[in-house]
């Protein structure tokens, strides 16, 4: 009776964790669905290849949807990253010099088309993975090979964004963690549009 009671309770806990993991996928659609904009402030760790620490940096970052993002770096060094719906603008403070691409080139299966746009089941398979850090996991897998990232991993703490990491082509990883984050706030239009700052080089692509 008693190895039956154990067999039992593994049972019951094999499937809570299985609901719980297949939450996750939940999670990360209700998400994509209910949240049509957030601001939030990251950190960023980005890893070579072989594991080691690489560099961070912070700052602050928003979106509304559909296509609209903003990734405002402020740690160590000032640069700007702006979707506005058509292009997406990138901008080196130190160098004064800003590039843009078309966003249908840039974005593809990105973690800005994951949280911002995008059609999330034509773009990406999902797959729940095991609770980590304290964090419930969902691996994105790009459906789009071509898209130069192997594959994004979404951490949610309860239902709030918490954590996101990207395996690149090259297997660099990086990974950006949440704080603060505000859901469908009154975002001001102006942020999501870049204006060339005065003597800045353009390069466009």
């Amino acid at each position: 009776m008693k190895f039956g009671f154990k067999m039992g309770a593994i049972a019951a806990l094999m499937g809570l964790l299985g609901q719980a993991q297949a939450d996750a996928v939940a999670t990360l659609r209700d998400f994509v669905r209910e949240v049509k904009g957030a601001r939030a402030q990251f950190s960023q760790t980005v890893y070579s290849p072989d594991g080691a620490r690489k560099k961070s940096s912070s700052g602050q970052f928003e979106f509304q949807r559909p296509n609209q993002f903003r990734f405002a770096y402020t740690k160590p060094f000032e640069q700007l990253i702006v979707g506005d719906g058509q292009k997406v603008w990138i901008y080196d403070a130190d160098l004064n010099q800003a590039s843009s691409r078309r966003m249908t080139q840039a974005l593809g299966a990105t973690p800005a088309a994951l949280l911002a746009g995008g059609n999330l089941e034509r773009d990406f398979t999902l797959k729940a993975l095991s609770s980590e850090g304290g964090l419930e996991w969902v691996q994105a897998l790009p459906r789009q090979t071509e898209s130069g990232v192997q594959s994004l991993k979404v951490g949610f703490k309860g239902r709030d964004l918490a954590a996101l990491e990207i395996i690149d082509g090259f297997g660099q990883r990086s990974r950006l963690d949440f704080s603060g984050v505000v859901t469908n706030p009154a975002l001001n239009p102006e942020a999501f549009k870049f204006v060339l700052p005065a003597g800045a080089d353009l390069l466009e692509q």
